[in-house]
């Protein structure tokens, strides 16, 4: 099943997760810096969604108070 979070404070548009017995399947972002997005995705696809919650929550861009592994730890925090 595909879950659909909103980012906010990101330029990001919309973070899809898909996760299957605890694991990560799939993750798409729309809109954001695509080259960057795709690696954070291909990264953690097949991680467990701790896992990926626990490397990426509270990483920020510049002076943002949050960024968009940020908001995927977020989406992801969420789809459990």
């Amino acid at each position: 099943m595909t879950y659909h979070y909103t980012p906010r404070g990101v330029c990001s548009r919309d973070i899809a997760v898909d996760v299957e017995d605890g694991t990560i399947r799939r993750i798409e972002f729309r809109g954001g810096c695509h080259g960057n997005l795709q690696g954070i995705s291909r990264l953690v696809e097949g991680m467990p969604v701790e896992e990926a919650i626990r490397r990426l929550e509270g990483i920020r861009c510049g002076g943002k108070p949050t960024s968009c592994p940020d908001q995927l730890a977020k989406a992801l925090r969420e789809s459990l």
